[in-house]
């Protein structure tokens, strides 16, 4: 018996199989998307805190991972036997087959994004909680697109397995193409002529939508874009046109900007915090020095409320910012006032830039999602700022296209764009090569000769010296001395000059 071709090239123009195909078409977009958008809220819920979200999201997984996709279709299309109420809805194959493939793409979907999730670095949603964002658009804003586009590459595998799964679904009496090839091949017995022909549509379909996945992977990928290399004169002129300060002022009194008091943290139950006062008062530069481990950065943290504290109480300009409440024998109960937090910028030691965006739209993000003002005053702000940092011409460039020295300056005035009362650093050039060291410690010294209220955390002595107005010398999570710089350089606290032996202090 001779392969017919003319038969199988006839069937490549069957209406019933491309009708078919189309059916298998919306059946596989349909679950992928839903599964999609439901699998990462699951992937979310196994991640939760609490067990009532973590645990039925594992209880899902764990079930529809376990059952054969087979076994799920015949189940959910005879539920109208069970619910009639239901047959309505599920008496149609369609319906019917894309509840059962979502309740099972769903499962398996959700582990890819718990997979993308876990790839994006704690830093990205600490540097969009620094900036005010709250938890749903910490997601939608810089976790989900990072996420997608670790997570895509499986995704687009797990389409193609849903298209091959969707064969199944006759079983459930939905005409799609393995089912118009059985039923053609059962009236002329043309087996492998119809079973080519079948195996054409699932590979025009794989290959088209593969095809398409790809350039939507190529177009997410940021280090495929080019970037301008002049600098827009259009933004070189708003740079130049006046703006207000950039920073937020504060009430006219003689209430401390911040106040910390008797702050104690503990990991483990291994204390890093002891009882750690601090008042910074409006305008003032504070350096945080001391060896490393003496809880410096734990300090800065919990004012910023990155890191929970364990007992004590934060206020900025009187205001209580940070506290534990207490009710009856019941664990103390962090509070946070969230409306203070737009009073703090930032600047963190890895710089913490979102990948995914450019300089232009690092610096808007923050201030767009609070809607501080119009777009066009935000971006008018923004040419200032990076003018002020020296990194306008970058605007439009991606953070892996910049050095450390010129990400941590975009990293300063994206902290700057929320136009802050107190700005925090932590140690912020600790991350950079030496020779870009002393481009950010500039911007700095320029930000401290305006007035800003700062709190730095840094191990580059001499520029602590020279840019405070008063330094906090920590150990073993205790403040030692908290005391002018020129106090410190007459002798006046021996374990501070022990600390400072070997180090050549510039004259006053």
């Amino acid at each position: 018996m001779t392969f017919d071709w003319n038969y199988l090239l006839s069937l490549l123009t069957d209406a019933d199989f491309w009708w078919a195909t189309w059916t298998v078409i919306k059946l596989s977009l349909l679950s992928w998307v839903i599964s999609i958008v439901l699998g990462f809220v699951l992937a979310l819920g196994k991640q939760a805190t609490h067990p009532w979200l973590s645990l039925p999201a594992r209880g899902y997984i764990w079930l529809f991972r376990s059952l054969p996709l087979l076994v799920l279709l015949i189940f959910v299309y005879n539920l109208p036997q069970a619910f009639p109420a239901s047959s309505a809805l599920l008496s149609d194959p369609f319906w019917a087959g894309l509840i059962a493939l979502v309740l099972s793409e769903t499962a398996y979907i959700a582990e890819i994004h718990r997979g993308g999730l876990l790839s994006i670095h704690k830093g990205q949603r600490e540097a969009a909680r620094a900036l005010g964002l709250r938890y749903a658009g910490i997601q939608w804003r810089v976790v989900i697109p990072q996420a997608i586009r670790v997570a895509l590459p499986s995704l687009a595998n797990e389409y193609i397995s849903i298209v091959k799964l969707s064969s199944l679904v006759s079983v459930i009496s939905l005409t799609e193409i393995l089912m118009v090839g059985q039923r053609l091949y059962s009236q002329n017995f043309l087996v492998m002529e119809t079973m080519a022909a079948v195996a054409f549509y699932y590979v025009f379909i794989i290959t088209v939508f593969d095809f398409l996945l790809k350039r939507l992977e190529r177009w997410l990928d940021v280090s495929q874009r080019k970037t301008a290399r002049a600098l827009d004169p259009a933004l070189l002129a708003l740079a130049a046109q006046p703006l207000p300060a950039v920073t937020r002022t504060a009430p006219v009194s003689d209430t401390p900007a911040l106040q910390a008091a008797k702050l104690h943290k503990a990991y483990n139950n291994v204390e890093v915090l002891g009882a750690v006062s601090l008042n910074v008062k409006s305008g003032e530069v504070v350096s945080v020095i001391g060896p490393s481990g003496s809880g410096k950065t734990t300090l800065i943290r919990l004012l910023n409320g990155l890191e929970q504290i364990d007992n004590g109480e934060i206020a900025i300009n009187g205001q209580p910012f940070i506290r534990l409440l207490q009710q009856g024998a019941q664990k103390p109960r962090f509070i946070e006032h969230s409306e203070h937090r737009l009073n703090i910028g930032m600047v963190f030691q890895g710089f913490n830039l979102f990948p995914h965006l450019t300089v232009m739209h690092n610096l808007l993000l923050a201030p767009r999602y609070h809607r501080l003002a119009p777009v066009s005053e935000l971006r008018h702000q923004a040419c200032i700022l990076l003018q002020k940092v020296g990194m306008l011409e970058h605007a439009y460039k991606y953070p892996h296209q910049l050095s450390g020295g010129q990400q941590q300056r975009v990293a300063i005035a994206r902290a700057l764009m929320m136009r802050p009362q107190i700005m925090l650093f932590d140690e912020p050039t600790s991350a950079l090569d030496p020779e870009k060291v002393n481009e950010v410690l500039q911007v700095i010294e320029n930000l401290a000769e305006e007035g800003i209220t700062m709190i730095i955390v840094t191990h580059e002595m001499n520029f602590a010296f020279k840019v405070s107005d008063r330094i906090v010398f920590m150990e073993k999570g205790r403040v030692v001395c908290d005391d002018t710089p020129q106090a410190l350089r007459n002798g006046d606290h021996p374990r501070v000059n022990a600390f400072l032996k070997d180090v050549d202090l510039a004259p006053a």
